[in-house]
């Protein structure tokens, strides 16, 4: 079952029209995260930047959008589906409402949340081969809609038919400056010594949560030095270690780029406090 605005529909039903803007002009946010045993993992975190990218792109937040009020719809979504006991993903779309062309008649919008069960409540370390290569067909852009997490994800799916077609498990993006920016699906970091480094914002990354973590927990470490500075290309093959970060995976380690193998020795460390912030999340 899934949710739309408030009710539960089963997974055969219809709802949206040819009118949906998200589908005609990509005027959707969205956002994924875990949820174990009725405990979203960084849920304010989520729900702040989602509010942002909203004001960002001048929707209207309805004055029930509370984050009591969204928890409880997911919560809700999560009961229908008999999935209580179960480490969940969780998938919350906004979208703007109504007809028009580029100019929208209305800046209402609408929700849908989607739920799927997990197999592991808690991240864990892959251990298994991950091969990048570089996508350079198309380019990021260096500018605050990059930064956000909305529906225009047209690059990102070009580059996993990429991936797919050249037996890659991911591609690292590039911007207009022929900077490293990100993964198809996740945030990039590099690990040299004691340095783990991930490009700035300013660069075109996603804002992503547990970039976010990943950086309060290096920089919080002692024997370990955080840097936001741009990555070029040539930087990947001097790196000790590579991973990727996102919400549901948490941390993926890299195990190969072109002719260099990666350590995962700082990604398993790392997995483990997060984790932990992770636990913490369910106490609070």
């Amino acid at each position: 079952m899934f949710n739309y605005n408030g009710k539960l529909f089963s997974d055969e039903t219809q709802v949206l029209s040819h009118t949906n803007r998200g589908l005609k002009y990509g005027d959707a946010l969205f956002e994924t995260l875990r949820c174990v045993h009725g405990t979203l993992f960084f849920w304010e975190e989520h729900y702040f930047r989602l509010m942002a990218s909203m004001r960002i792109l001048r929707m209207e937040i309805p004055m029930e959008f509370t984050l009591e009020f969204l928890e409880a719809e997911i919560k809700k979504t999560i009961d229908g589906n008999q999935q209580d006991n179960a480490p969940v993903r969780v998938r919350l779309t906004i979208f703007r409402n109504g007809e028009g062309l580029y100019g929208p008649e209305t800046n209402d919008i609408s929700y849908l949340i989607e739920t799927k069960t997990l197999d592991s409540p808690f991240y864990l370390v892959n251990e298994g081969e991950y091969e990048v290569e570089l996508f350079k067909d198309y380019y990021v852009n260096k500018d605050m809609l990059s930064n956000l997490k909305t529906t225009n994800k047209l690059l990102h799916v070009v580059a996993s038919v990429y991936a797919k077609e050249n037996g890659y498990a991911n591609c690292l993006l590039v911007n207009t400056d022929k900077l490293v920016v990100e993964g198809i699906n996740g945030n990039l970091f590099l690990v040299q010594g004691n340095v783990v480094k991930t490009p700035p914002l300013a660069d075109g990354c996603l804002d992503g949560i547990i970039r976010k973590k990943i950086i309060e927990i290096v920089s919080a470490a002692e024997d370990m030095e955080l840097v936001e500075e741009s990555i070029s290309p040539f930087e990947l093959q001097k790196s000790d270690e590579m991973f990727l970060t996102n919400s549901i995976v948490g941390i993926q380690p890299i195990s190969k780029y072109r002719k260099k193998e990666f350590g995962k020795n700082i990604s398993k460390s790392l997995v483990g406090k997060l984790n932990a912030r992770a636990r913490m999340s369910q106490t609070n």
